[in-house]
């Protein structure tokens, strides 16, 4: 399932996507990517969600496909499409919304995802409400962005409790 939704970003990427202009949209290329990192890094002994592996090797890889395809696509997608007026736009967030909440949904109907720690789908579909705002935030106003992510972060982080630093008897040794 998660190469197959690379290859469909791929491609819709290539007939929808505004490649003439990508450089005005690489920073917030960057910016997703980095969200999805920062997720990774800050949760990796305690996700919420885990996207379960198909013919990938595992965990990381898959993850590696999101941050470096997946994700860049979206936001080239998103972005290059971005409507003018108020309604089309809210339409537009929307629709974007919609079409990851219900990959996401298939995916857990599948298996290719899977929730722990009290994340739930409700949680996921929230926190696109999040996402794709932010995206067009940092778009506009980068500094405002990353104020708006860190909060939310450390939001998620203390809501769901997740411990973001190694127990004592597993951090690595120094020879000490």
């Amino acid at each position: 399932m998660h190469v197959l939704t690379a290859i469909i970003s791929i491609i819709a990427v290539l007939i929808w996507g505004d490649w003439r202009n990508w450089k005005k949209y690489h920073a917030t290329l960057l910016f997703f990517a980095l969200g999805n990192l920062v997720y990774n890094f800050l949760t990796a002994n305690y996700f919420l969600w885990r996207m379960d592996a198909d013919f990938i090797s595992n965990h990381t890889l898959t993850e590696m496909l999101y941050t470096f395809i997946v994700f860049p696509a979206t936001g080239l997608l998103f972005l290059g499409n971005y409507p003018k007026g108020v309604m089309k736009q809210i339409l537009h967030t929307l629709q974007w919304i919609l079409i990851y909440g219900i990959w996401e949904y298939v995916f857990t109907v599948t298996g290719n995802i899977k929730y722990q720690y009290g994340w739930t789908l409700g949680w996921s579909i929230f926190a696109l409400f999040l996402m794709f705002p932010l995206l067009r935030l940092h778009y506009k106003h980068p500094l405002v962005a990353y104020v708006v992510f860190a909060l939310v972060c450390v939001g998620f982080l203390w809501l769901f409790d997740v411990p973001v630093h190694l127990p004592v008897e597993e951090r690595p040794n120094y020879g000490q």
